[in-house]
């Protein structure tokens, strides 16, 4: 893909739009409203993926390094067909082939930080006068690679509080609430670098998941060690083609297989639903108490078809009591036991376990842990396949993601700019001028427009990027960390 054409057909001449003499365009990125009731805060993540991925690979690749001749030739073909013949001339891009890098500073706050609305998450501006049209040039591009990593970053973070909260209320194994929410999504999100972004956001506060191109993802953009450290992990598990050519009248014998002869000890996850869950759950396994019971290791059901709330808690409205009416957790416990947690709550043993992974969201994970509390047992029997169905049904919009121009410069004069549509409900109202942002390591407090350029050197926000370099890189040990801190710090209500 040629990198010039990273961006909205209506910004190819808005270089030509500016007043003339216009020298500096400053603006930033910012959330401004949230959808998602309960959350105030975003985590900032993705810029250097964004950075590393975009303004050097890509740009280098598919710009710099190639012959100035052919780049012009496929790009003068790409918008003569577009606006027409003449349409626009060409000089700034030959300027910014011979430049030879993307002539930008961006200054941000520490990825893994805890975003309030309207606060800025990071400014951009050029750095020669000659290209004060690249700042918002590569807004498209900035806006759609980075409002999915941020976004599900934070919802990851809102399951986290939710399994961290019941986890202390029932009495569970805090330490099992790293595994506890586990990614499903890779096969229904839009696109690989979707799956990628999406999945390394769930990674901040999770160790499950299934997509294993976010590990390779965090390893190359975000200093991450699979060898060394914990990047993300899952374990054997079937799906319903395996269970399928087992075949029906037969389907005790491919759970006794798998957990006899295939994988003798450690985890095994087997989908119990291709057929009849409910015999499963009361005749398969009681047949099947011994092996499981003396096995090394767990058997993980794996319920994925229904209402996930009735299936794992309980069915008030069906006949007392069927299975369906006492819900797979309360079945486990009559056929496996446990243990009663410090909190006095049911904890089945630890050869058997539960994860639902269909069309979960925070709503029903909620529901789910609620209800269990309710019947007397710890919320940490159930694990949670979070899939597309959260982390696909979100827009840019989910939190308000914008980048707007709240400064510039012209013949050397400052101007304070800004948006105020009088038809808005104050959502898309922009600051004004140049910004600051105050607090500390671990929390933004507040933030300051029109300031001074000395003042504007001064605050939270520290330069990553400038000129084709990155001056600083964090890697995801330290995301994860100051995540930590926030949340026992208070900064994320629990």
């Amino acid at each position: 893909m040629n990198t010039l054409n990273l961006t909205d057909g209506y910004k190819v001449d808005h270089r030509t739009q500016y007043p003339k003499g216009t020298e500096l365009v400053y603006s930033n990125w910012t959330p401004r409203k949230s959808r998602i009731d309960g959350v105030d805060k975003v985590v900032f993540f993705g810029l250097q993926y964004f950075i590393k991925k975009y303004l050097q690979e890509e740009f280098d690749k598919n710009f710099f390094q190639k012959p100035k001749e052919e780049v012009l030739k496929k790009y003068r073909r790409r918008i003569s067909a577009y606006l027409g013949p003449d349409a626009i001339t060409y000089e700034h891009i030959e300027a910014l082939h011979d430049l030879g890098y993307m002539p930008v500073e961006i200054k941000a706050l520490s990825e893994g930080m805890l975003v309030p609305m309207r606060m800025p998450m990071f400014t951009i501006k050029n750095t020669l006068p000659d290209f004060f049209w690249v700042t918002n040039f590569l807004e498209t591009v900035l806006s759609c690679v980075i409002w999915m990593p941020c976004t599900s970053a934070t919802i990851s973070l809102q399951y986290r509080k939710v399994l961290d909260r019941y986890a202390e209320q029932t009495g569970g194994d805090k330490a099992f609430v790293d595994w506890q929410a586990h990614d499903f999504s890779f096969r229904g999100m839009a696109g690989l670098e979707a799956a990628m972004m999406s999945g390394a956001g769930h990674l901040l506060n999770f160790t499950g998941t299934d997509t294993i191109p976010a590990i390779d993802f965090l390893e190359d953009y975000y200093g991450a060690d699979s060898d060394k450290e914990l990047v993300g992990g899952t374990v054997p598990a079937t799906e319903h083609s395996v269970m399928c050519m087992g075949m029906e009248d037969t389907e005790i014998n491919t759970f006794r297989r798998l957990i006899n002869d295939v994988y003798k000890t450690g985890i095994v996850s087997i989908v119990s639903d291709t057929w009849d869950f409910w015999k499963v759950i009361t005749v398969y396994l009681q047949e099947l108490k011994n092996e499981i019971l003396t096995r090394d290791g767990k058997v993980v059901i794996r319920p994925d078809s229904g209402d996930p709330v009735k299936i794992i808690c309980g069915d008030p409205n069906a006949e007392p009591g069927t299975p369906e009416f006492k819900g797979a957790v309360e079945c486990l416990w009559e056929t496996f036991g446990g243990t009663m947690t410090s909190k006095g709550y049911k904890m089945l043993d630890d050869h058997i376990g539960l994860i639902y992974g269909d069309s979960i969201t925070l709503e029903r994970c909620e529901a789910i842990c609620r209800q269990l509390e309710a019947k007397g047992f710890a919320s940490t029997n159930v694990v949670f396949g979070i899939g597309s169905y959260t982390y696909q049904y979100v827009t840019r919009d989910t939190f308000g993601f914008a980048m707007k121009a709240t400064y510039g410069e012209v013949n050397g004069e400052g101007r304070a700019i800004f948006k105020n549509p009088k038809t808005d409900d104050g959502t898309k109202i922009s600051a004004k001028g140049l910004i600051r942002l105050d607090g500390n390591k671990l929390e933004v407090t507040t933030m300051t427009d029109e300031v001074t350029m000395e003042e504007e050197a001064g605050g939270m926000l520290e330069v990553v990027y400038r000129d084709g370099e990155i001056l600083k890189e964090v890697k995801l040990e330290e995301i994860r960390s100051l995540l930590r801190r926030q949340t026992e710090m208070g900064l994320v209500e629990v």
